[in-house]
């Protein structure tokens, strides 16, 4: 009886580890393609090399546990069966990348970086239009491209791995191109090159870790030779200490060249005092322990790094030494001195242009920037000249001859700095960024109003500002800005409307103006241009979400005196905007507005409340 009870248990261990040997199978047999089904799912502004390890270790932890299973999931009979749920697995750590690694650590490489080979211009389209979906719309495209599945079977497959709109997602990855331009090596994270990380930061690195070590092992000789217990001493860096600047991070100089995340986290160390070990010491001590010369803008913490930080510039600077560090969510400058001045900035997130220069050292009117790796030309030009040419900027090693600074607070004379980006970014082109006093320049944007004489493009986003139209319009409307303090990430100017005038008195542009901050924060205004105007008067505004892609929608309103005297209460709408509800305060109508516009000729002028009414009956109201 003993014995058969012996070998029953035996054949029931046997049985309940079989799946896992089917899905080992499985997973060996198929590792390069759920390998690339990871990549191409994962977030792809992400680098390379992280990127590469993570569709490795989603797959990695795909195999089911060793003890058996529960009723409702019996063990596979058949090696495609187990494909399933190893696909079902690897998905579903795709698509939650931040729970996935607490149930396996992630490979590591040590020393060197890892990334796909570098591919063509369809590639680096590609990467970026799937660094635009979000995780569900790429996990369908991958599904598409490496499956070969048809867009129901995506979808179910995605409702399975607990997509709730799959539909939603397998036709937002419709529009990108078909499973072959997936195959290059360019994305397939097994085909991998790799390169060397910095060798000199790793000879620092080694030699403080044979001190640690050395200190351990007279510590734990010292423990062993004491019959009383002893601590083990804290090698870590306690809260307010500074980081050691054997541990500070130095980029290749092309790493920005072989990633999809190109912001300042690709940015190499530059300067002549990169190997100044006294500089830099005094610029990791004032950020390491925060005294009354640490500045932080608004939303910025003042916590030492967590981690090492990127060292970007040690170098000196119009007679002054000047260490910039990134900690991948804040820029910290530290300009050398009685005391030391530290200044800290929000720059997550960055893309390209945000990314594009940061204020290396003020001075009085003038300011000199350090450029990003990726810029090739840099001029500078007046926000109230549009008609005039850029002046080219000189910028030898990325540091730029001093430049006017000074902000958009004096909007008629104001310089914005315009950039143009390499030709390996598959987007090159120009951009403009504004100084507004802070660590990182505002990046200027534009929308211009729809053209009614054309059939309804899709919604591309907002323009690089470079363009004349786009010139002309932050030259008239600049002034009405919200918000140009430091902190502000992004300048967004969109002309939602356009309106003839009557009695012949020419056009009036409609503008919304949104300023969003590095800490998510924003504020938005709106302004109308009248014909004979010089600049825009603003008409209404506040904080919030207004004139973003979250709420696209917005209506205006101002009072304007015709050239024959009579008063007009002038009504503007988004492309939204098909009729509006005016009351006064003794009066009220609701009138169609065919053209997203509307004048209404008044006896006097007087407080109103305006509504527009979008074409599916929401009501939105019109800001003062």
């Amino acid at each position: 009886m003993a014995a058969r009870t012996v070998g029953a248990a035996w054949r029931r261990r046997g049985a309940s580890q079989r799946p896992v040997a089917l899905a080992e199978a499985a997973l060996v047999r198929h590792y390069r393609r759920l390998v690339r089904l990871a990549y191409l799912a994962l977030p792809a502004d992400r680098d390379r090399h992280t990127r590469v390890l993570a569709a490795h270790a989603a797959v990695q932890r795909a195999l089911p546990p060793p003890w058996p299973r529960r009723a409702d999931r019996t063990a596979a009979a058949e090696e495609g069966e187990e494909y399933t749920r190893l696909r079902h697995r690897v998905l579903r750590a795709a698509l939650r990348p931040h729970l996935a690694h607490r149930l396996l650590p992630a490979p590591r490489v040590w020393g060197l970086r890892l990334f796909t080979p570098h591919g063509g211009g369809e590639d680096a389209a590609l990467d970026h239009a799937l660094a635009a979906l979000d995780a569900p719309a790429r996990a369908a495209y991958a599904l598409r491209a490496v499956e070969g599945l048809a867009p129901e079977a995506a979808a179910e497959v995605l409702r399975a791995a607990g997509v709730e709109r799959a539909e939603e997602a397998v036709a937002a990855a419709a529009g990108l191109p078909e499973g072959p331009s997936a195959e290059p090596p360019a994305f397939d994270p097994c085909a991998v090159r790799v390169q060397p990380t910095d060798l000199l930061r790793r000879r620092r690195t080694l030699t403080a870790a044979l001190a640690v070590a050395v200190l351990g092992l007279t510590t734990t000789a010292a423990v062993l030779g004491d019959s009383a217990p002893a601590a083990a001493p804290h090698t870590g860096a306690a809260p307010g200490t500074a980081v050691d600047r054997a541990r500070l991070v130095q980029v290749a100089p092309d790493a920005w060249q072989h990633t999809t995340r190109v912001d300042f986290d690709v940015w190499p160390a530059r300067g002549d005092r990169r190997e100044d070990g006294p500089l830099l010491d005094r610029a990791l001590t004032a950020w390491g322990a925060p005294g009354p010369r640490l500045r932080a803008e608004p939303g910025t913490e003042t916590a030492p790094p967590a981690a090492p930080p990127h060292l970007l510039y040690a170098g000196t600077v119009d007679g002054t030494g000047v260490v910039v560090l990134y900690d991948g969510r804040r820029l910290a400058r530290y300009e050398d001195g009685p005391g030391g001045a530290m200044d800290l900035a929000r720059a997550d997130g960055a893309d390209p242009a945000t990314a594009g220069a940061l204020v290396l050292r003020r001075q009085g009117p003038t300011v000199r920037y350090l450029l990003a790796p990726w810029v090739e030309e840099a001029d500078t030009r007046r926000i109230d000249q549009p008609d005039a040419p850029a002046h080219p900027l000189e910028h030898p090693d990325g540091i730029t001859a001093p430049a006017p600074g000074g902000g958009l607070a004096d909007c008629h004379g104001a310089t914005a700095l315009q950039l143009r980006t390499s030709a390996v970014l598959a987007d090159r082109g120009a951009f403009l960024l504004a100084d507004l006093g802070g660590l990182v320049p505002a990046h200027l944007t534009w929308t211009p109003p729809l053209d009614r004489n054309q059939p309804p493009q899709p919604d591309t986003g907002p323009r690089e500002a470079v363009a004349q139209d786009a010139l002309q319009a932050w030259a008239r409307a600049g002034c009405a800005l919200p918000d140009g303090t430091p902190g502000v990430r992004q300048l967004s100017l969109w002309a939602f409307a356009a309106q003839q005038l009557p009695q012949n008195a020419g056009p009036a542009a409609w503008y919304c103006l949104r300023a969003d901050r590095w800490n998510g924060e924003g504020s938005a205004a709106t302004a109308v241009l009248l014909p004979t105007a010089r600049s825009a008067q603003r008409t209404g505004g506040g904080q919030g979400r207004a004139c973003s892609r979250y709420e696209p929608e917005v209506a205006a309103w101002a009072w304007w005196c015709s050239p024959q005297g009579a008063d007009y209460l002038l009504l503007a709408g988004s492309r939204r905007a098909a009729r509006f509800a005016v009351k006064g305060p003794d009066w009220s109508l609701e009138r169609p507005a065919p053209d997203h516009v509307l004048a209404l000729e008044r006896p006097a002028r007087g407080p109103v409340q305006v509504e527009a009414v979008l074409d599916g009956g929401t009501r939105i109201t019109a800001q003062r």
